[in-house]
């Protein structure tokens, strides 16, 4: 997966200009990002907006289950592009 590096960082710029006073250094990539980061539902579904808005990937809810950690989000956004 080459480009894991580059989508990792994407996702995490989206994540910022959403809540921006998360400190993205401490956030483990295989931990729920909601819990570590402090995000609450809106704020999830906001970034959900802007990755299909950005990268042309929706995910439906019924996938949110695999989109938990910024791993698996990487994963999963490579799959479905």
């Amino acid at each position: 997966m080459s480009n894991a590096t580059p989508l990792k960082d994407t996702i995490c710029t989206l994540i910022l200009d959403i809540a921006p006073e998360v400190d993205m250094s401490e956030l483990d990539p295989n931990e729920d990002m909601r819990d570590e980061l402090d995000l609450d539902s809106m704020d999830f579904m906001r970034l959900l907006e802007s990755i299909e808005k950005n990268m042309g990937v929706s995910i439906p809810e019924s996938d949110y289950k695999q989109v938990h950690t910024l791993q698996s989000m990487t994963h999963y956004i490579n799959a479905h592009r």
